[in-house]
């Protein structure tokens, strides 16, 4: 069966890629550019399809970022450096993203006869990001569907009940080549290792018990530096 899928180069939608493949689908990854300042992940992207074997599109759509140029992440905030909150989510949302690109790779479904699209939200960002929860993959999975009623497609979010970690752990099993991926949000060479998405990152691959494959013994030894401070500071805050 084919699939669509967004592949940002991420660790999820990297984990997801292998997922479908281990399922036995053929999958037709989409990743967008759509003017983020993390554009060093669709470079992962492409690493992660090189290496998968799997048909990979680029798609430009930064003629909309003016549109749509909002917060840190495409417009001219600072990246936040702290561990995700309402207020991080409020800085690094992009509005109505996953709305836009799942409609069009719906499109693209149709074009090539797939039959469903996926995305890898996940239970960590439920509560962050609104176009991450079930009840906006249910709402978008029956528009697809209406619009698109002669030639259905199912929109999809396997990972949509599973947190971070338990993601990784899955990945493991499978073998994704995470040290080929990118979270960072800022566009730097090597991941500052605190903002919110790095911070994520080190702890799913802390709770499993291993190094990120990505980092150098001094740069993990720091990031895990830097999480437990901004840990310790968080829990300090709460009391």
């Amino acid at each position: 069966m084919k699939a669509v899928m967004l592949l940002s180069g991420g660790v999820d939608s990297s984990t997801l890629l292998y997922y479908l493949l281990d399922r036995g689908y053929e999958v037709h990854a989409l990743t967008f550019f759509y003017g983020q300042k993390h554009s060093k992940e669709i470079e992962s992207a492409e690493k992660i399809a090189k290496a998968a074997n799997v048909l990979h599109l680029k798609v430009d759509i930064s003629t909309i970022h003016e549109l749509i140029s909002y917060g840190a992440l495409t417009g001219e905030e600072e990246i936040p450096k702290a561990f995700y909150s309402e207020e991080v989510q409020r800085r690094t949302i992009v509005p109505n993203r996953n709305m836009i690109l799942l409609s069009i790779a719906a499109g693209y479904a149709v074009k090539v006869g797939a039959k469903e699209v996926h995305y890898a939200a996940h239970l960590s960002d439920y509560s962050i990001y609104p176009d991450c929860r079930k009840e906006f993959v249910k709402a978008l999975d029956t528009a697809v569907y209406l619009a698109n009623i002669w030639t259905p497609v199912e929109v999809r979010a396997p990972f949509v009940d599973m947190n971070k970690a338990e993601i990784v752990k899955l990945g493991l099993r499978l073998g994704v080549p995470y040290e080929l991926t990118w979270s960072c949000y800022e566009g730097r060479e090597r991941p500052c290792l605190s903002c919110g998405t790095c911070l994520e990152r080190t702890e799913a691959f802390l709770i499993n018990g291993i190094k990120d494959p990505l980092l150098s013994d001094e740069e993990w030894e720091e990031a895990v530096r830097i999480y437990r401070e901004m840990r310790a500071k968080n829990e300090s805050k709460s009391y």
